[in-house]
Order: C-alpha cells, then sequence, then structure tokens
C-alpha cells in the first residue's frame, strides 16, 4: 500500500465562479507543482471538462476523478464522481434534464467557457450553471449511484450551501460515500459538534477556484494503486484502502 494526496473539489474556467487562469491544462501544471497525485474536477452542474481533464492528467501521472459539484433544490453542494466517459455522459444529460433555466451575466457571474487543451474556447453556457437543478439532495444521490458513481455532500460545515445548513442535519437516510469539510475546519472540531455523523468517511479539499489554491488543503489515500475502485474503497474502508487525513 502507498499513499496518495488527493485534492478532490477543483473548478475550472467552465464554472462561473473559476478563475479564468483554470484552464485545465493550467490546473494540471499547478497541482503537480502542489505533489497532488489524485484531483477532483468538480465544475458546477457540469462534467463538460472531465474528458480533457482526465487526459491531460494521465499525460502527466495524475489519477483526475471526473463529475461535478451539483446544487441541490435545497442549495446543498454534493460532489459527484463517475469513471467512465459513457457515466459522464449520462450524467450530463440528467443535469441538463434538470438544471432549472436562468440566464448568466457574464459581467455579474463570470463567464462559463469550455475550452480544448490549448485553451482555446470551444462553447460558452448560456445558463447559470451554479443555479439549482429541480432535484432534492435524495433524488441526486440515487442517481448518481444508478449510473455507477461516487456521492459526497460538499462542505458540509459550511453556514452556506452545505448539507447541513440547508437542510439542518445529514438525513439518515442518505447514502453518502463520504462527507466533504473544508479547509476552514478539522476532522475533530467537526465531529465535536456533529457526532452523530462519525459513522461516515471525511475527506478534506481545497475548493479551488484560483491556481494558488489547488491542494491548499488536501485528503491523504492509502491505496495498492490509483484507480476509481480503489479509491472507492477507501472511502468505504475495505481490505486495507482508507483515508488517513483528514
Amino acid at each position: 500500500m502507498d499513499n496518495f494526496r488527493a485534492d478532490l473539489h477543483i473548478h475550472s474556467v467552465l464554472s462561473p465562479c473559476g478563475d479564468l487562469e483554470m484552464s485545465p491544462r493550467n490546473i494540471i501544471r499547478h497541482a503537480l507543482k502542489k505533489k497532488i497525485d489524485i484531483l477532483g474536477i468538480s465544475d458546477h452542474n457540469s462534467t463538460k471538462h472531465g474528458p480533457l481533464m482526465r487526459r491531460l492528467g494521465k499525460e502527466c501521472g495524475i489519477f483526475v476523478l471526473t463529475g461535478a459539484e451539483v446544487t441541490s433544490r435545497e442549495e446543498a453542494h454534493c460532489l459527484a464522481f463517475f469513471e467512465t466517459d459513457d457515466q459522464l455522459a449520462l450524467f450530463q444529460d440528467y443535469l441538463d434534464k434538470n438544471l432549472i433555466p436562468f440566464p448568466n451575466d457574464p459581467i455579474r457571474f463570470g463567464h462559463q467557457v469550455v475550452v480544448d487543451e490549448n485553451d482555446q474556447i470551444l462553447e460558452e453556457e448560456q445558463n447559470l450553471l451554479v443555479y439549482s437543478i429541480d432535484q432534492s439532495v435524495n433524488q441526486i444521490e440515487s442517481e448518481v449511484h444508478r449510473i455507477g458513481g461516487l456521492f459526497i455532500p460538499a462542505h458540509v460545515n459550511r453556514e452556506r450551501n452545505g448539507i447541513i445548513s440547508q437542510l439542518g442535519f445529514v438525513p439518515p437516510d442518505l447514502n453518502a460515500d463520504a462527507l466533504e469539510i473544508s479547509r476552514h475546519i478539522t476532522k475533530e472540531d467537526f465531529l465535536s459538534l456533529n457526532s452523530y455523523l462519525e459513522r461516515y468517511t471525511f475527506i478534506q479539499s481545497s475548493d479551488a477556484h484560483y491556481p494558488e489554491d489547488i491542494g491548499r488543503v488536501h485528503s491523504v489515500f492509502r491505496l495498492k494503486e490509483v484507480s476509481f475502485g480503489e479509491i472507492r474503497m477507501a472511502l468505504s474502508n475495505t481490505d486495507g484502502r482508507v483515508v488517513l487525513k483528514p
């Protein structure tokens, strides 16, 4: 078994809140500098940079988990990750069908662009991606697992857009693969306030919107090798695979 540094919450230029320097290639470049082994690309309500990010990461020895940060009907943010391009396409279709249409204002919210490996713009999303989709947290979790993905409520300690702030608690019937806490709290401090969540695996991520924030905090996975299956095993604490940090 070896230890691998993972930052599973990164936004690219496709997210309206993502800095213009957060192109796929530049994200990989900065992740290399920070010695990140596993990167999670999680743009708001879109998976469209996933395949390119995975390919660029593979060329540089970084494993990229591809998915999205989904905003539920309750305005809770949830990370969803998938292993294959076919799964990503299925989930993108689900997002497209359920995103509540609201035109983006680039001046107010920022541009939402899909780019190629040379940072050339291929398309610009017209609907605001940070808006909610018309699905509940439980419905999103069910769809993610139906497709075969991983479901992780994001920054659960935050006072805005965390599942606890939006619902008041983590529903006991929610089949989350892990819970993410932000860099602003330790796992120990969080559990001292929420002891009912002790059974969950926790990850900590940067939620980077700027290149310098990539890897600012990270998790450590103990795995036999880096793969989607091994990461799933670590999140479920199976056969010696485990998340050591936070």
